[in-house]
């Protein structure tokens, strides 16, 4: 009987996460994510209230989940695809992306403001602590203890935060920040959209003149 180290087998192979990427989802710089959908409640939740609609959760996960894969300076285009909607239901499904994700994007703001005092104020602890173990070098050792766990504590929280949170907090704002500016477009059936350099120039100046009102508020 052959001997077959299929364990090793599956662990050398490659998955090419961005052919497929390139593949699926990117033309000219642009990301474009297809959505079919049958009814108006795939997008907006049935939940919902007229006037204080909310996302579908099934909907927010998929484009979130696809957006994630994609790469973080391609503008996302979200392409819904289904000839069931009338022109009031296609404005308030644009509305409600945006509004939704810009909240996602505030909350997002907050942690990250949240972090960065945290941040300032441990910075600050370990100057301290540091100083402290600095000026008591001649005490005995019981007393610095707590000097030493204090710094390290400190010293500990600062390098999560600089290469572990940190770092996730800054791509969810990214990722939030890409879909908070989304251009939603409608389309009766599927096509393989591509775009001309005039498309992509349009595109980045629509984003960034809706960044900018944001700014401005």
């Amino acid at each position: 009987m052959i001997n077959r180290n299929i364990v090793e087998l599956f662990e050398s192979r490659e998955g090419h996460l961005e052919d497929r990427i390139k593949r699926d989802y990117i033309r000219n710089g642009i990301a474009t994510i297809p959505c079919s959908i049958s009814d108006y409640n795939d997008v907006i939740s049935a939940y919902s209230v007229k006037g204080y609609e909310t996302l579908n959760t099934d909907f927010a996960d998929y484009l979130k989940s696809a957006a994630e894969v994609t790469p973080p300076d391609c503008p996302i285009v979200l392409n819904i695809i289904g000839d069931c909607l009338s022109q009031e239901e296609k404005d308030t499904i644009d509305r409600i992306i945006r509004d939704d994700f810009a909240y996602d994007l505030g909350m997002v703001e907050k942690e990250e403001n949240r972090h960065t005092k945290i941040f300032s104020l441990m910075f600050i602890g370990l100057l301290i602590a540091g100083l402290l173990l600095w000026v008591t070098e001649t005490l005995a050792e019981e007393p610095r203890e707590v000097f030493f766990i204090l710094f390290w504590f400190m010293g500990d929280t600062l390098c999560d935060y600089i290469f572990l949170t940190g770092y996730d907090l800054r791509r969810d704002r990214r990722l939030a920040g890409r879909l908070a500016s989304i251009k939603v477009v409608f389309s009766d059936s599927y096509e393989d959209r591509d775009y001309t350099e005039s498309d992509v120039d349009k595109l980045y100046m629509e984003i960034e003149k809706d960044v900018k009102k944001t700014i401005s508020k």
